[in-house]
């Protein structure tokens, strides 16, 4: 019979419809495997194609803007927001409104072009997160932002624009809703039971086991009770961290997030999907009541009328048996 999950965080609720239970190779989300095809504008050589990088690795000390490098960091040429401007926040009877200041970057992880987040040596993937990391704490020094969202969009059903893997982030003079009503819930839980609900839902899924797909020393990786979609994943260090960061220079970060996602390219056929970085905004960021972690989202079912209509989700396969698939899997 079907059921409705509640989410514990922020009480979004999701109709988990196990007669349409569907194995992972029932879906037919379109494979993301690369392919050298064309002219790519990320790969090495082509520098001159993009505005001149922001920061990039350089492991043999080359110059700026050109070959040599292991990961750059570039504005996006296509910004959803602008560094230049003051907020001049208005207001037009009911409607309010601010100029679009904030800043819009890219991330290309690698040079190679048939490479990937799942397949880079372990050491390129830390780079790729302790990035962030650098990203996020030199725009908190600009007082007009007040969050940084890091995301990755892999692959065309995923709203990549381009196939060479890359990650971005987009600092806003707001914080977004959703992160907002995460906040907002953890914070009501915390005031009720003096305890983190992230930090509880690490200790019942750990005595649980069931959603548990994979942990090491520093993380683990959960599918949520509540799941939107199918094999929907979250990481969370297991020590309570409001803020976005790693006190072992990313490398057991970088192990599970690896490790996941060679788990779904293994279940799924190298599926398109989405991760976000969620953490506590820049006028809180040190608190007990926030959980930063990583959403992981493959590209598997679509928002339809009803998704949209009602704000609730309909997954097809239960996070336990979403789980189960992925601890089993060859990698």
């Amino acid at each position: 019979m079907p059921e409705l999950r509640k989410d514990p965080v922020i009480g979004r609720w999701v109709i988990i419809s196990v007669e349409r239970g569907k194995r992972p190779s029932d879906f037919a989300s379109p494979s993301h495997k690369r392919r050298v095809s064309g002219f790519c504008p990320f790969c090495e050589g082509n520098e001159y194609t993009t505005p001149e990088e922001i920061t990039a690795i350089r492991p043999d000390g080359s110059d700026p803007n050109g070959p040599g490098w292991t990961l750059r960091v570039v504005p996006n040429k296509f910004p959803a927001l602008r560094s230049d401007g003051e907020l001049e926040k208005t207001g037009e009877g009911i409607y309010d409104r601010m100029n679009g200041v904030g800043a819009h970057e890219v991330i290309i992880e690698t040079p190679e072009h048939v490479s990937s987040l799942a397949t880079m040596p372990p050491e390129r993937a830390e780079d790729v997160l302790r990035t962030y990391h650098e990203r996020i704490n030199a725009l908190r020094q600009d007082g007009r932002i007040r969050y940084v969202l890091v995301f990755k969009n892999e692959g065309e059903a995923a709203g990549a624009s381009l196939e060479h893997t890359h990650s971005q982030l987009i600092a806003l003079p707001i914080v977004p809703k959703i992160v907002k009503e995460e906040l907002i819930a953890s914070r009501q839980y915390y005031d009720m039971k003096e305890r983190c609900i992230f930090c509880d839902i690490i200790t019942q899924e750990l005595e649980d086991g069931r959603r548990v797909v994979y942990e090491n020393d520093g993380y683990l990786a959960i599918a949520p009770y509540a799941p939107r979609a199918p094999f929907e994943t979250w990481i969370l260090p297991k020590k309570h961290e409001s803020s976005y960061q790693s006190g072992d220079g990313f490398s057991g970060l970088a192990e599970v997030l690896q490790r996941v996602l060679r788990q779904l390219d293994s279940l799924l056929d190298v599926p398109p999907y989405n991760f976000m970085i969620h953490t506590s905004p820049f006028t809180e960021s040190e608190n007990e009541y926030y959980h930063w972690h990583i959403e992981v989202m493959p590209k598997l079912t679509k928002i339809a009328g009803f998704e949209w209509g009602s704000g609730f989700y309909i997954n097809p396969t239960p996070p336990e048996i979403a789980a189960e698939y992925m601890r089993n899997a060859e990698i």
